[in-house]
């Protein structure tokens, strides 16, 4: 069974992302909090969303899929991008990444979403072979860029002032009428 991600869910969802970072050889930078996970998933304004597999013999979570929306200027339509598609390794090939897959796909097509992307590591063959036999297209020509820690810093640091147009509307009644 998938169904929706429920704040009980975060302790479960939190050691599935462990898991998934140790298969990754990352488990180092698997460093979100619970509270954070909460936040992100249940907060006021949401910055993802997330679905559970249950194995349906044993009510068991098995898996999750944790996506959020993105925007293509070229479609000009909002897009969904996967985060993290985790499913345990005693449960794999019993069909709950397809379910998982399907389901978020069900959820683009319901939302009006164009596409439908994320990322795989190169090495990952099992989930390459398992992505381009439902149709995935590998886009070998693009690159992930990243900015994190001392270059991000050293590059924000080099920022000019960004004006708002709520700044420029206090400037201009500052000012008065000319």
């Amino acid at each position: 069974m998938i169904r929706s991600a429920t704040l009980d869910d975060i302790p479960e969802i939190r050691t599935m992302i462990r898991e998934l970072a140790a298969y990754e050889r990352a488990e180092e930078q698997a460093r979100a909090t619970g509270e954070q996970l909460g936040a992100a998933l249940f907060g006021e304004h949401p910055a993802a969303f997330a679905l559970i597999a249950e194995d349906d013999a044993t009510g068991g979570v098995v898996g999750y899929a944790l996506w959020f929306p993105r925007f293509s200027t070229w479609t000009g339509t909002r897009g969904m991008h996967l985060e993290d598609l985790y499913v345990r390794r005693h449960a794999r090939g019993a069909g709950h990444g397809k379910a998982l897959l399907a389901a978020l796909a069900a959820t683009c097509r319901r939302n009006g979403y164009d596409r439908f992307e994320w990322w795989v590591l190169a090495w990952n063959t099992p989930a390459v072979d398992f992505y381009t036999s439902l149709g995935a297209e590998l886009l070998d020509e693009w690159k992930v860029c990243r900015l994190s820690g001392d270059p991000l810093r050293e590059l924000a640091a080099q920022a000019p002032p960004v004006r708002t147009p709520a700044a420029d509307t206090r400037e201009r009644h500052a000012r008065g009428p000319r």
